[in-house]
């Protein structure tokens, strides 16, 4: 189980440093990617959020600065509810089938998976596909396309789904150690705040990580 965002080659980007060839749709956030991997994977997290400004449906934020580092900034940095395009990836070694997050799905909402160990129902995980997580006493189904009769399940113990999630966990929290001295280096003026809004979007606490994007 690995926490993903949606991505792609950017285009004709040059606010900071990017990886040119992203050629898989989803990348595995971790503390193992390369200072050009974080800085795409935060160009893409950016990108979710960047939307002007609109008063007249009640969006009292302060409108975009002139400066286009701190425009294009200025959607993650003033939005309360943040979207981030992507959310968790569950391969099943033994059988090979594939869990991926579907459209509209958002990693923000990663941890509302632990609600399914609670005995609640399965939390948004996005549609086309339609995946879905279900519990029966102490046995757990990942349904890859609920919508389809034949669809591949992944069946695993619920002890064994806490554990990925807190894997989960780990790899966010490893990710944003490096997004945070990435943001350091290369955005100083607005390093502080990114790495909150960042830590608000993966959903683990801001602990100000030290480790270096390499």
């Amino acid at each position: 189980m690995q926490p993903v965002l949606e991505t792609r080659t950017p285009d004709d980007f040059s606010l900071w440093p990017v990886a040119v060839d992203t050629s898989s749709r989803f990348t595995a956030l971790s503390g193992n990617l390369t200072s050009a991997e974080v800085g795409t994977a935060l160009m893409f997290i950016v990108r979710c959020n960047d939307i002007d400004p609109d008063p007249g449906v009640g969006d009292d934020r302060p409108p975009r600065p002139a400066d286009p580092l701190a425009s294009f900034l200025h959607g993650l940095l003033t939005f309360d509810d943040l979207f981030a395009s992507g959310g968790l990836r569950v391969v099943d070694g033994s059988t090979g089938v594939t869990l991926l997050p579907g459209c509209c799905s958002g990693l923000e909402d990663w941890r509302g998976v632990y609600a399914v160990l609670d005995g609640a129902g399965s939390p948004f995980l996005g549609h086309d596909p339609d995946p879905v997580v279900d519990r029966s006493g102490e046995s757990v189904r990942l349904v890859v396309d609920f919508e389809q009769s034949d669809s591949p399940v992944i069946e695993l113990s619920a002890a064994e789904l806490r554990r990925l999630l807190d894997g989960v966990g780990r790899d966010l929290a490893a990710f944003l150690a490096l997004a945070a001295a990435w943001a350091r280096l290369h955005l100083p003026d607005h390093a502080e705040p990114v790495i909150e809004a960042l830590a608000r979007v993966l959903g683990v606490p801001a602990n100000g990580g030290t480790r270096q994007a390499s």
